[in-house]
């Protein structure tokens, strides 16, 4: 015991109508053993208690209650012979019959896992409840397993007794201050900003619904792909910036810009007082919660009325007044420190329902077990390091050290929870739990399992504590028949539905797979950017493209000789038309930079060559008869050059760029499909000519800034051939009975697709490949 403790029980001892009440005091061990126990075993404490108030064991007597024995209970001794110290026989006498009998109604379950062993578990309290007025409990002081077993009672509707309660910070309430101190904290970066607006407790004024529509346009319009510049005014920006959106959308971007607005009047004073200047805590958290109220506020009901309300909300409103009146004391802190703060205080307040929780089933800690016993005990979670805990060495004091100062050596807490345990033991009826594996990583038995396991087994009757088939009753309460392997998706859809125009990049889409093109133009799905993206390679493709594009235009028929100066003024006009997005800036433009100097001695010999542009980013189109009715391949080049000979088509590439074996075989068939189309007159202000070049430009600033590469191949004949190929394509996919399959043709390098979550993918496909 803790000294003050101990000092005080000898008083309260020796007080005329005083009593000290030792639970679980062994007053059968011999007295060489009680006198050199160890911290950790159970009794440890007991006995220098005893010594601290100068009494001897047997001057102790037996609670005078009816129903209590004046001996050790049969378990009771069993356990303490398990735990006794090696070499003592602690309860001479305990023969095989003695050690059957007291284990009549113990139970040992191990599970596979610790969801197992949760689900287990409740279906233990669960088959209680079936006897009029029988009490379960479960003892255990792993919190993680507690939590499983109320959310797996819930498949009854079940609310368990829970003595330690909930975490503010894991209530409705406390997770949305939380999210809403992180929102202004980072500027309104996306991530934090959408978890805001998608909690339930958020309202803006405005009905729930009407909030969660205009959140989703917002996430499409601005959030998703690379993150806006920071504050209100990014995202004002971005949305701004993104014209396609705007343009499709019209009345959607309005309303998504008066929702914007709505939101910053409602955080502006909160995005003011957390704006990096490190300032008064009491400031922040006013301004904090003024803003959670705002934003909690319904178009029917007050932000004040529903962010307060229940256990919960009156729990969160005690913990930021009492906040409020101590933070006064905490001075000046920064914005990036007070969520950290507000989270690290939030942490230990728990929040215990008042009513609505079931009366004969609870969760209790080893404390509350120590004051109470159920019908069924339960002892969850036995594995070393959990119950008993680990004994952890102090970073401060040596051993020695706590010895001298009179402290508790680390092992004191293993016998204190060792105690615990074989009171808990010694209940009517016991159900002793486990895991095998916990993350995967196999997990030790608890020493006390061990003890009582090499007991019985000295005593020959291993099978004592055998228990009923809890796991696997548990798994089929889930169990259904085994699933049926899902077939590749098929879609045929009639020939009128599929689409009979598509573009040169996406023809190889079409090879590798089908489904693709299905998803997107027959059923109109288009994929979703990530949220919070980083810059990619599509978003700095854009940006290049967009810069040679203009220069292009501009210098087309000479280069200047500053070329490189004017590429990099243009490089810089467009990047800031990108502040809308700065990581785009800050990620490329270092790149763009060495591409620039790359680019122009390039351009300088392919002039020198006597190729100059013709036309750039031109769009272009041809027909091809097909069973289904004429099928149109559209185009847009991002450049064509006039030679000597001929017309060179010229692609620029960020990213990978394919290699003329590729081209040959028909897997990349983009430039190719381009020069027919040229070669036909296909692209709008060009005459028909012959094709002599197919290059591509791979820009990447990287160590090697860029590189061109010309396939190696006739024009003419991989042109034709690619037709060809098309026109087949085409007529494949005419016939009404041919199905779009996804990931078509091995042979095909297979990539990651949009749609592959769609598809099913890796169900059909089997774990082994779809995790590919």
């Amino acid at each position: 015991s803790i000294p003050a403790t101990a000092a005080l029980l000898s008083v309260v001892a020796r007080l005329p109508q005083g009593a000290v009440v030792l639970p679980g005091l062994d007053r059968d061990a011999p007295d060489d053993a009680w006198r050199e126990f160890a911290e950790h075993h159970p009794q440890f404490g007991m006995a220098r208690l005893l010594e601290h108030l100068g009494v001897e064991r047997e001057d102790v007597e037996t609670w005078p209650a009816p129903g209590f024995t004046t001996g050790p209970s049969p378990r009771a001794r069993l356990i303490n012979a398990a735990l006794a110290p090696a070499g003592v026989d602690a309860a001479p006498g305990i023969g095989a019959e003695a050690a059957g009998a007291a284990l009549a109604d113990v139970q040992l379950v191990e599970c596979p896992t610790p969801g197992d062993e949760a689900e287990a578990i409740a279906l233990i309290m669960r088959r209680a409840l079936e006897t009029p007025g029988k009490t379960a409990a479960l003892v255990t002081p792993e919190r993680a397993l507690a939590r499983r077993v109320a959310a797996a009672l819930g498949r009854w509707d079940i609310a368990i007794d829970d003595s330690a309660g909930q975490p503010l910070a894991r209530t409705q309430p406390g997770v949305f201050l939380l999210l809403t101190a992180r929102m202004a904290a980072d500027r309104f970066h996306p991530v934090p900003l959408l978890s805001v607006l998608k909690h339930p407790l958020a309202g803006c004024g405005m009905p729930t619904a009407r909030l969660r529509g205009l959140a989703r346009a917002l996430e499409i319009a601005v959030l998703r792909g690379p993150r806006p510049a920071e504050g209100m005014q990014g995202l004002k920006d971005a949305l701004k910036a993104n014209r396609e959106f705007r343009e499709k959308s019209r009345k959607t971007a309005g309303e998504i810009d008066k929702f914007l607005k709505v939101l910053d009047g409602v955080t502006r004073p909160t995005a003011k007082a957390m704006d990096g200047t490190p300032r008064p805590f009491i400031e922040i958290l006013e301004a904090h919660v003024a803003m959670a109220e705002a934003l909690a506020a319904t178009d029917a009901e007050t932000g004040r009325a529903r962010l307060w309300a229940k256990e919960a909300g009156e729990a969160a409103a005690t913990f930021v007044n009492e906040l409020a009146d101590a933070g006064r004391e905490l001075g000046r802190v920064s914005a990036t420190d007070y969520p950290a703060i507000l989270d690290s205080l939030m942490a230990r307040r728990m929040v215990r329902p008042r009513y609505g929780l079931h009366p004969r089933l609870h969760v209790w800690g080893l404390l509350e077990a120590r004051l109470q016993q159920a019908d069924v005990m339960i002892l969850g979670g036995l594995n070393e390091n959990t119950w008993p805990p680990e004994a952890k060495a102090s970073p401060w004091m040596s051993r020695a050290m706590l010895g001298r100062f009179g402290l508790p050596l680390p092992e004191r807490r293993i016998g204190l929870a060792a105690h615990d345990f074989a009171q808990a033991f010694a209940a009517p009826e016991v159900i002793l739990t486990r895991s095998e594996r916990v993350d995967g990583t196999p997990q030790v038995p608890s020493r006390w399992l061990l003890r009582l396991g090499n007991l019985l087994e000295r005593l020959g009757i291993t099978g004592a504590m055998a228990a009923e088939p809890w796991p696997a009753w548990a798994a089929g309460l889930d169990a259904r028949e085994e699933p049926a392997r899902i077939a590749e998706p098929a879609p045929t859809p009639p020939i009128e539905a599929r689409p009979r125009r598509i573009s040169v990049t996406r023809v190889e889409t079409w090879l590798r797979d089908p489904y693709a093109i299905y998803a997107r133009y027959v059923l109109g799905l288009e994929p979703l950017d990530p949220i919070d993206a980083e810059p990619g390679a599509a978003d700095r493709g854009i940006i290049v493209h967009e810069v040679l594009d203009r220069f292009i235009a501009e210098y087309g028929e000479s280069l200047p000789a500053d070329a490189e100066k004017k590429l990099l003024a243009i490089g810089r006009q467009v990047f800031a038309e990108r502040l809308a997005q700065p990581g785009v800036h800050a990620f490329w433009w270092p790149r763009f930079e060495r591409i620039v100097p790359w680019f122009i001695a390039c351009e300088r010999k392919r002039r020198a060559r006597g190729f100059v542009p013709a036309a750039h980013e031109i769009t272009g189109a041809m027909t091809l008869a097909a069973p289904g009715g004429p099928f149109t391949l559209s185009a847009r080049a991002d450049r064509i050059d006039r030679g000597p000979d001929g017309f060179a088509i010229i692609d620029y590439k960020t990213g990978q760029v394919p290699t003329t074996p590729q081209v040959e075989k028909g897997w990349a068939p983009q430039l190719p499909l381009e020069a027919a189309i040229a070669e036909r007159g296909g692209f709008a202000g060009l005459d028909a000519g012959g094709v002599v070049e197919m290059v591509y430009l791979r820009l990447t600033g990287g160590r090697e800034p860029g590189e061109e590469r010309t396939i190696d191949l006739d024009p003419a004949k991989a042109a034709a051939d690619a037709v060809r190929d098309l026109t087949l394509l085409v007529g494949q996919f005419d016939d009404p009975a041919q199905p779009y399959l996804s990931q078509r043709g091995p042979q095909l390098e297979r990539r990651p697709g949009d749609y592959d979550h769609l598809a099913r993918v890796r169900e059909w496909r089997g774990s082994g490949e779809g995790d590919e």
